[in-house]
């Protein structure tokens, strides 16, 4: 009874035929780098180990030795017949030399995708930190899997340079404190900060809702004293105008005589 490898099959789900190369690589480089071999696809292999080579140096050409033939196992597995005569049985390194050079123009075309969409990326202000993260850590992968890798302080800085103008007293303490992270705890770090100006703007609101203005008392007003009671009447008085009743009787003059009727 055959026993169930399920990352086996997840590359038998996802089987090189061509045009499906890049998604293909990165699913072998999942898988190799769970089983722990993915290293032999970087680095060159030790010379053969004579008689007189010391112990330790035949164990790690043994032990390139069968981490390179699971390899091969796991990447001729993985495609068609056909690809299989094409891309020959040699070590698990020149295979995948011989596919790049057969797929090359995909790997270079998503390659300039990752790039562009990692460039071009920025945060936008009450987004999930979570999700921008998760978005851009897949553009970095991808660039990984496509062999045009940075290093873990050139990936940090990169997310650094996406993040909106609310992040900006954890971006000056990152830099002037020299610190050195991963990914994977940068986005801790972010989560936390974001958590913690969630409570501080809550404390804030509820300082301000707390404050409540004392209303004033309501009664009579001062009773006004006699003295400035008098002065109004006076000034009511002096402003007061008075018409001069007019008289109706008149003089009126003789036109002849000038004598007064």
């Amino acid at each position: 009874m055959t026993s169930f490898n399920p990352l086996a099959m997840i590359l038998e789900d996802n089987k090189l035929t061509g045009p499906n190369y890049v998604d293909w690589k990165r699913n072998l480089t999942l898988v190799l780098t769970i089983v722990k071999v993915y290293w032999v696809l970087t680095t060159e292999a030790p010379e053969l180990a004579g008689p007189d080579t010391p112990q330790d140096v035949r164990d790690r050409a043994t032990k390139s030795h069968e981490d390179d033939q699971m390899a091969k196992c796991y990447i001729l597995g993985s495609m068609s017949n056909v690809l299989q005569q094409l891309v020959g049985m040699a070590s698990s390194m020149d295979i995948m030399h011989n596919l790049r050079k057969m797929f090359g123009e995909q790997d270079r075309s998503a390659r300039q995708i990752a790039i562009k969409g990692l460039v071009s990326t920025k945060m936008v202000e009450r987004t999930l930190v979570r999700v921008h993260m998760l978005k851009m850590m897949g553009y970095l992968n991808d660039l990984e899997v496509l062999e045009a890798m940075l290093d873990g302080e050139s990936q940090v800085d990169k997310v650094l340079a996406s993040l909106p103008p609310s992040f900006s007293d954890f971006v000056m303490n990152y830099n002037m404190n020299k610190l050195l992270m991963t990914l994977t705890e940068l986005l801790n770090h972010l989560q936390s900060t974001v958590d913690l100006q969630k409570k501080n703007k809550k404390s804030s609101f509820l300082v301000e809702t707390n404050v409540v203005s004392t209303p004033k008392p309501k009664g009579k007003g001062k009773r006004k004293s006699r003295g400035q009671r008098s002065k109004k009447n006076i000034f009511k008085v002096k402003n007061k105008k008075t018409f001069k009743k007019k008289s109706t009787k008149t003089n009126d003059a003789c036109f002849h005589y000038g004598k007064v009727d």
